[in-house]
C-alpha cells in the first residue's frame, strides 16, 4: 500500500482524473495512516469500520471534492 497508492494517484493525476476521490480500506498499520493521506487518500477505513460510519464519510470527502470551500 506504501507504494501502490501513491502511484495510483500519481496515475490518476497523469490522465487528468484528479477529481477521482480515493479511499484506502483493508489491514493497514496505524502508522501508515499520515503517510497515505499525504499521498493524496481522502479515507482509511481499517478492519471493523462500521460502513454506516464509511459510508458518512465518502460521502462527506465526495461532497467537499464537488464543492471546494
Amino acid at each position: 500500500h506504501k507504494t501502490l497508492v501513491p502511484a495510483l494517484i500519481d496515475a490518476l493525476r497523469a490522465q487528468g482524473a484528479e477529481d477521482i476521490v480515493v479511499f484506502v480500506g483493508g489491514v493497514i498499520p496505524q502508522q501508515d495512516y499520515a503517510f497515505l493521506r499525504a499521498a493524496g487518500a481522502s479515507g482509511i477505513f481499517g478492519p471493523g469500520t462500521p460502513i454506516p460510519q464509511s459510508a458518512r464519510e465518502v460521502l462527506a470527502s465526495i461532497r467537499a471534492a464537488l464543492h471546494p470551500a
